[in-house]
């Protein structure tokens, strides 16, 4: 009877992801503390703490026996992108000058002029538009355009200067089209004389990514967080470095955990990709490139770890899904975890777009379950972004625990035996 019932209760630890063993937390905190160390000076793109960063995870990666992506033969997915600076600019609308402070550029031309209204589109955000709406679908028209917007946009369309017009980011200069946004009370355009000069550096990035082959080699589970941050803010206190403890080297520790944990584990049903993405703060440009180098189509799921150090507001060992509603993902992780201490639910903080604001973005858009998880308490999260953003306010056995969770709700999809269903790409911005 006593054999049995052994037999029994270890079939159901292994049953209920309590086998998770292999996640230790001082391995945890090793990573973490090593990613949000001061020598790394917020990890923000561009700068040797970035580059450091990037070593120490192709070491980690290499150590755990990782293989590069197909077509690579490091863990670097390197590519560039393009810095474009206006250094000189002039608008007249309708005979008019307008000033600077209220117009800026969208695009990737080193140079630009324009003196036909018919050669551009135009639209028009009027004073009840939603402005983050209207800018979303006239870039998706993909034209040269000159976009009217009603002064009652003032503040959001300060704000939209504020981060576009001293420049902009590309991944090529010279392709694609433009767009001047002009703060104007006018709905009409008779005449128009534009010219723009931009300035051009080439920046190298490159994300760090490795895999674990698995038996369905067109089957793919992605695994992310973004190991960038911002680097150095306004001193507190004497200290001025952005560590970026729980945004995201949290995520990034847990990528690293999980491609340990399931590299021990032998050979995967499906194909494992473990990524760290560069770039986020800045744009998204890492998970970008990234997802023009695969199939979407067969990308199965995508587990973006976005700030996991410390308990949600579900209470400790929970975490929120973003964009739960898009696909049945977030069940399927409900379900892999029902009996356990781990819990998962649906974000609870939708008013503040987190779908859009991470690297799962970019391949939801293109069709993948691709979601963020996260506990991070974003609307009284005072160290969200600051220099106090430390491995010393992280929960460790939370977020250990947290690591563990995912490894258990990723089980059954790793294992091929469930596949959530396709995000709607019509229903993402």
């Amino acid at each position: 009877m006593r054999k049995i019932f052994t037999v029994i209760f270890t079939s159901f630890i292994t049953f209920h992801g309590f086998s998770q063993a292999g996640i230790k937390e001082n391995e945890v905190a090793r990573i973490i503390k090593t990613l949000s160390a001061d020598d790394m000076m917020g990890r923000r793109t561009f700068t040797p703490g970035i580059e450091k960063a990037s070593l120490f995870l192709q070491n980690e990666f290499k150590r755990i026996g990782l293989k590069p992506l197909t077509g690579l033969t490091s863990f670097e997915q390197k590519f560039n992108m393009y810095s474009l600076k206006p250094q000189q600019a002039a608008v007249s609308l309708n005979n008019t000058t307008i000033e600077n402070d209220k117009y800026f550029f969208v695009t990737a031309k080193e140079s630009l002029s324009w003196t036909d209204p018919s050669k551009v589109s135009v639209f028009y955000v009027n004073e009840n538009d939603n402005l983050r709406k209207a800018y979303g679908e006239i870039k998706k028209k993909n034209l040269d355009a000159i976009v009217l917007v009603n002064p009652k946009h003032q503040k959001m369309f300060a704000n939209y200067k504020r981060y576009l017009g001293s420049g902009s980011m590309s991944e090529s200069v010279g392709k694609g089209e433009s767009q001047l946004f002009v703060l104007a009370d006018s709905s009409q355009l008779s005449s128009i004389k534009v010219a723009l000069k931009n300035s051009v550096e080439t920046l190298p990035l490159a994300n760090v990514a490795g895999m674990i082959p698995g038996k369905r080699t067109n089957e793919y589970l992605v695994f992310s967080g973004h190991y960038d941050h911002l680097g150095y803010q306004k001193a507190v206190e004497g200290d001025s470095i952005a560590n970026g403890a729980d945004d995201d080297a949290s995520g990034t520790t847990a990528v690293v955990t999980l491609a340990d944990y399931y590299k021990k584990l032998g050979k995967p049903e499906r194909t494992l990709i473990f990524v760290c993405f560069t770039a986020e703060e800045i744009g998204g440009y890492g998970s970008q490139y990234f997802s023009k180098q695969l199939n979407p189509d067969e990308i199965v799921a995508m587990f973006n770890i976005e700030m996991i150090g410390k308990p949600s507001k579900f209470g400790a060992n929970s975490a929120f899904i973003t964009g739960f509603e898009r696909s049945d993902f977030g069940t399927f992780l409900q379900e892999a975890v029902k009996g356990t201490n781990y819990s998962f639910h649906p974000d609870p903080y939708t008013e503040q777009n987190l779908f859009y604001r991470s690297d799962n973005a970019t391949l939801a858009r293109l069709g993948v379950p691709a979601h963020s998880i996260s506990s991070d308490q974003i609307d009284i999260d005072k160290l969200y972004h600051s220099v106090n953003d430390e491995f010393e306010s992280l929960d460790m056995p939370h977020m250990t625990n947290m690591i563990k969770a995912i490894a258990v709700g990723s089980k059954p999809m790793v294992d091929g035996k469930v596949t959530p269903k396709r995000v709607n790409k019509a229903e993402v911005d």
